[in-house]
């Protein structure tokens, strides 16, 4: 069959689809036209004015809960109140035991709670119909909770006695714990009793400690005024030895300090081996044993005769009959004459013009010798005064109550510390402030002006005779007040560990103990033996 021509066909193909296109692009904009006039005639035309799409736009102003639950007139105030009461007794009951009780009260709870909920949300108080089962039914619940002794008036006994019970258990508590820390404190610690012993026997058995001792004791360095001295009244030689180790450490010329020791028989021995055996850098070291002071007796010293009394060892030594009493006050170490020495201080050393007395649980930082150039204004006493808080005043250790006390002294006079105090021995003399001592513990036999110790004696004694010194010399408080300033503490001549966290013992602070331990001499094979047994 023969192909007819190409170009009969293309003529008519072309006609062809011209036309098709044609139709499809009138169609295309016809189209358009219409969806423009279509949608500009649904912008124009506005919604019907139907109320719920009003009421969507425009809410409407409904119920104001929170009056609803505030007015006295209320369904909702009474189901509100009636819940904070059936809460309490859900307690009550719960503490009774009453459990069925308990899950009732907690059953109506939550549909008074649902019924609150949906009165909010549809904005419509609650009605009469509405809260009438619950109000009746929790009415119910909470008159027999009453029933049952749980009304108010009885719970508040109830807690009250509950209260008192567990502050009279922690009172109890507080004391016994007081009790006990102070039985640690003043309980000599297992090493230092060990070294005691072997120090006692190495001074029985060795007699050329004792002949050492008899030279040193004639020493023309104790009475030679040209040199600084220093005294010091324990029976703990561990604890004098890091105050005279200390001393001469930060002394600028140790050979000229002089110390005067003085001890008990029983602990005599220890004290003299231990600083016959150890080196103080060339210091010269006397030590004394009190009962050799035969002046000291019931005749002459009043304390003397009072700590002899046979009821003041009882309230000492005896069970107190007073709980409440404090226990600081009834420490046995207050019966030690070593405690009263510092009264006598001109009796003991009769040719000495000035000292600087040291308690044995200071730490000495600094040079002490300017202390003896400080002039003292005529005063017999030299010492850091501790009346920056109310507590050290003198009403806070004296019984202002007793006329003897209110008529000659000040409540308000600032306290000053023992434990770092220069003396005037001369002046001391002039004014004979022995005999001023004497006779406020003749005034104080019944102990109704103070509790027995050492500082209250020595306010009064000293009264008008004090000069202060620079805080810097003395800081207290490192056995027993854990937040003293670092910049104060190194900036202190001298530390004192007061209280009865003692740097010797397991209680103490542990932040101030290396400051204690770096004068304690530790390659001392007893030191070690004893601290490893």
């Amino acid at each position: 069959m023969r192909r007819r021509a190409a170009e009969y066909r293309r003529p008519v193909r072309r006609r062809f689809s011209y036309w098709i296109w044609g139709l499809l692009g009138l169609f295309s904009i016809a189209a358009l036209v219409m969806f423009v006039v279509h949608h500009n005639h649904e912008d124009r035309i506005e919604p019907p004015k139907n109320t719920s799409i009003v009421r969507e736009q425009f809410p409407r102003e409904g119920l104001n809960f929170t009056e609803e639950i505030l007015s006295v007139t209320s369904f909702a105030r009474q189901l509100s109140d009636q819940m904070t009461l059936a809460k309490a007794y859900v307690i009550i009951a719960k503490e009774h035991n009453n459990l069925q009780l308990a899950w009732d009260l907690s059953s109506k709870i939550r549909n008074c709670q649902l019924l609150l909920s949906k009165a909010a949300m549809r904005e419509q108080p609650i009605t009469l119909d509405e809260a009438k089962p619950l109000v009746k039914g929790l009415s119910s619940l909470i008159y027999k909770a009453q029933d049952a002794h749980y009304d108010i008036a009885t719970t508040i006994m109830t807690m009250k006695s509950h209260i008192q019970a567990i502050e009279e258990r922690a009172n109890a508590a507080t004391v016994q714990s007081t009790a006990f820390g102070q039985l640690a404190a003043e309980m000599l610690p297992k090493n230092l009793h060990c070294m005691n012993i072997k120090l006692t026997a190495d001074w029985h058995g060795k007699p050329v400690l004792r002949e050492v001792a008899a030279e040193k004791k004639n020493s023309p360095r104790v009475v030679d005024n040209n040199l600084y001295h220093f005294c010091i009244f324990s029976d703990n030689f561990l604890a004098t030895s890091a105050v005279v180790n200390s001393t001469v450490s930060n002394a600028d010329h140790p050979k000229q300090l002089v110390f005067h020791i003085v001890t008990d028989g029983i602990s005599y021995g220890s004290m003299q081996t231990w600083f016959i055996e150890n080196d103080f850098k060339g210091a010269a070291i006397e030590i004394q044993n009190i009962e050799e002071f035969s002046w000291l007796n019931v005749s002459y010293s009043p304390v003397v005769k009072q700590l002899l009394n046979q009821e003041v060892r009882a309230y000492y030594f005896g069970a107190s009959e007073d709980p409440k009493s404090d226990a600081k006050f009834r420490n046995p170490k207050y019966l030690s004459l070593l405690n009263h020495l510092r009264f006598y201080i001109p009796e003991i050393y009769p040719s000495l013009e000035k000292v600087v007395f040291l308690d044995d649980d200071i730490v000495v930082q600094k040079d002490l010798t300017p202390l003896f150039s400080l002039d003292l204004h005529g005063n017999v006493n030299g010492a850091v005064e501790t009346c920056l808080e109310a507590f050290h005043r003198y009403y806070k250790y004296l019984n202002f109550s007793n006329p003897v006390i209110s008529s000659k002294f000040d409540p308000q006079a600032c306290g000053w510390a023992f434990g770092m105090n220069v003396f005037d021995l001369v002046a001391w003399k002039k004014v004979n402030v022995t005999q001023r001592y004497h006779y406020w513990q003749e005034q104080n036999n019944d102990r109704t002006l103070w509790k027995l110790g050492t500082l209250p004696p020595g306010l009064l004694t000293f009264y008008g005779l004090t000069e202060p010194l620079d805080r810097r010399w003395h800081v207290l408080g490192l056995g027993f007040d854990t937040n003293i300033d670092n910049r104060l503490i190194e900036s202190a001549a001298v530390i004192h560990f007061n209280g009865n966290m003692k740097p010797w013992l397991k209680l103490a602070i542990g932040r101030y103990k290396p400051l204690w331990e770096r004068y304690v001499n530790h390659s001392h094979p007893y030191v070690q033996s004893c601290v490893t047994s």
